[in-house]
């Protein structure tokens, strides 16, 4: 099946979770407003366009269907691209990892912006200060301690006890992390083996490869979610 995907054209963002399960199966897609500008969503977003109206990218149309959401759209794509097992259990346990990574991920946002999304993060640098001293010390240690757990009580390797798009969206979030808190991750990178042993294998898949080392692999940036400001970073 030819995919469409619809995401803001000068970041990776949430849209990047959706791109890697694209780029690691070799499925056909065109990167719609990179192609075609960031207007081309906004008929989608305003509707009424055929499907279900999404809120906000990213979304994917796929024949006549129109799916928006990270977690519901990885979901769709699973079974189709051999990235989620078959079993209607696994799946769920991979939705369910999908949506803690996305609650995890929203944090991070709003580790920068913690006030308001529409405000400049200059607007509000002190609130955004204390805010990253809890997310370094107390969140990411929850939430990556818990991941890190997960694979080890499935064999050490996946989170599923084999590949899957939960791999992949783990893979983008460590590397984001990285970027955003290098000073913080470094320091907990000795307790978390597994996940940094994961991170490694998937960059060496060769689809992953590829990508990553092409033009279609944006930068992480300061307009993104993973966003590095020096001042909000540090080793505890």
């Amino acid at each position: 099946m030819h995919y469409a995907l619809y995401y803001w054209s000068g970041i990776q963002g949430r849209g990047e979770f959706v791109r890697l399960a694209l780029e690691d199966a070799g499925a056909e897609y065109v990167d719609m407003a990179r192609v075609h500008g960031d207007a081309v969503m906004q008929p989608f977003l305003q509707g009424p366009t055929e499907g279900g109206q999404p809120f906000a990218p990213p979304f994917l149309k796929a024949g006549r269907q129109l799916i928006a959401q990270v977690a519901a759209i990885l979901d769709f794509l699973g079974p189709t691209l051999d990235l989620v097992p078959q079993a209607a259990s696994r799946r769920m346990q991979a939705l369910q990892l999908q949506l803690t990574i996305a609650d995890l991920v929203a944090e991070v946002h709003d580790t920068h912006h913690p006030i308001s999304a529409s405000k400049y993060y200059e607007d509000q640098k002190a609130e955004a200060k204390a805010r990253a001293t809890a997310t370094r010390s107390e969140r990411l240690p929850k939430f990556l301690g818990y991941f890190e757990r997960v694979i080890e009580a499935n064999g050490g390797r996946h989170p599923l006890r084999e590949h899957s798009y939960v791999d992949l969206s783990l893979f983008q979030l460590l590397s984001g992390l990285d970027y955003m808190f290098p000073k913080r991750m470094q320091a907990l990178s000795p307790t978390l083996p597994l996940l940094r042993a994961l991170q490694e294998r998937v960059a060496k898949r060769p689809n992953i490869a590829a990508y990553l080392a092409s033009e279609r692999r944006l930068a992480f940036n300061t307009n993104g979610i993973f966003r590095h400001y020096p001042e909000l970073d540090a080793a505890t």
